[in-house]
């Protein structure tokens, strides 16, 4: 069957749809599970015949919305709390995982050139962190306490003065996205350069052993859930710049919601952050290397499964399944 009388056979169909999902009206569960088998049917149909068409790429996207208002509409005996964060947070995800695995890439990327930056310019560290952090820094080694900045303070006022500080910047790197998406990539930018010459710097120094066991005990969690919040900026440009079917602002309205819901799940992660800098961190100078590292990789394997792992998972399960790109 060409391709326009695929449309127009279908068409009342699908604007039937959409418009239950633009006006939110009720439906029965059963009349919700009809209209995503006949959309995963229609999807299927133009997966294989025109794979590279609006058409697929206009019944995905519709596929998508009606599985996510089965999930929001139906009646469910699980907790509303855990069903957002372990199933529409996660198929969110997974929708937007190509966004999310660009971002690492970037993040890695962007960090190796901070590194190299560090490495041929001797003055490029003092540049980024200051001279005043740079020479503290300098006392703290020859103290034999590489890491004890992060040792001033109280637990608690370090605490909320780091929670409140990561806050802020993981805020601004998910609302600079609006700015499609070159505000992120700034703030992303200056972040990561920033990272990458600092643990340089305490290679530079001979002390990258003893700063990986203090600063990743919170920086695990801290700087992956900054990253999936420029993402989260990211996808928030994506829409305004490729809005694919919908109008400009149809799709900004219809990605932030989405994004947010992606964007409120990092804040946890961000507050268990602060919550080690400000009570952990500080003693890992006397702490055994097993415990340091071992915090080190229980969280940082909870964020990734939580937002990489996860997200596949379900869709595995769940889906049955809608491609999702």
């Amino acid at each position: 069957m060409r391709e326009v009388a695929f449309i127009k056979q279908n068409k009342e169909k699908w604007l039937e749809y959409e418009q239950i999902i633009k006006t939110r009206s009720v439906k029965s569960p059963d009349e919700m599970a009809s209209m995503y088998i006949e959309l995963v049917n229609d999807l299927s149909f133009a997966q294989t015949f025109y794979p590279k068409s609006r058409t697929k790429a206009y019944l995905n996207q519709l596929t998508v919305e009606v599985f996510q208002k089965i999930y929001r509409t139906r009646r469910q005996e699980r907790n509303r709390l855990v069903n957002f964060f372990f199933l529409e947070v996660p198929m969110l995800n997974y929708r937007y995982r190509k966004y999310i695995y660009r971002t690492f890439i970037a993040f890695f990327v962007l960090v190796g050139i901070g590194v190299i930056s560090a490495k041929y310019d001797p003055s490029f560290v003092r540049l980024i962190l200051g001279d005043a952090y740079v020479n503290q820094t300098l006392e703290n080694i020859k103290a034999g306490n590489p890491t004890a900045i992060y040792g001033s303070g109280s637990n608690w006022g370090s605490f909320i003065g780091i929670t409140m500080n990561n806050l802020f910047v993981g805020l601004r790197c998910f609302l600079y996205g609006i700015f499609l998406g070159i505000g992120t990539a700034y703030v992303l930018l200056y972040n990561c350069i920033m990272l990458g010459s600092f643990q340089y710097f305490f290679y530079e120094q001979g002390v990258l052993y003893e700063s990986v066991q203090g600063i990743w005990i919170h920086g695990s969690m801290e700087i992956f859930a900054i990253t999936m919040q420029a993402a989260c900026g990211f996808i928030l440009g994506g829409s305004i710049l490729f809005p694919e079917t919908y109008s400009r602002f149809d799709s900004f309205k219809r990605t932030f919601r989405n994004v947010f819901y992606i964007f409120l799940t990092t804040y946890p992660f961000l507050i268990c952050a602060g919550f080690l800098e400000g009570f952990v961190t500080r003693y890992a100078i006397v702490m055994p290397a097993y415990v340091n590292f071992g915090i080190i990789f229980v969280t940082l394997f909870l964020i990734s499964f939580y937002f990489l792992i996860l997200p596949l998972r379900m869709a595995k399960v769940v889906l049955q399944k809608p491609d999702f790109n």
